[in-house]
């Protein structure tokens, strides 16, 4: 049984370089499309790394555009009560600070 299993590898091992022959491939023919030398080992790692720089990327952009979509911002969206228009109206430089405690003292009563 061992000798059938070495005797069925040995011919798998022999058609598939046969093959490769055939196609015109031979043993280390496969270089050529990179060019020869060095040029080609290193082309290798540095688009995987490209590769994976972009898709890093994608995945900060996409986390940033989900979590921004859900917020509304910084700022209100006005204000809510008649008093924090007459301190917004006081800040900006709108009414001086006798014009604001009158007008606080009208709307506190």
């Amino acid at each position: 049984m061992k000798s059938l299993a070495s005797l069925i590898v040995a011919a798998f091992a022999l058609s598939t370089a046969t093959a490769a022959v055939a196609q015109g491939y031979g043993s280390y023919d496969h270089h050529h499309a990179w060019g020869e030398g060095w040029g080609g080992m290193m082309m290798g790692p540095l688009l995987m790394i490209v590769v994976l720089a972009a898709v890093l990327f994608l995945v900060v952009v996409a986390a940033r555009w989900l979590v921004g979509a859900g917020h509304t911002g910084g700022t209100p969206q006005g204000p809510t009560s008649p008093l924090d228009v007459l301190k917004d109206r006081f800040a900006r430089g709108e009414i001086d600070k006798e014009e604001y405690e009158e007008r606080r003292r009208v709307l506190s009563d």
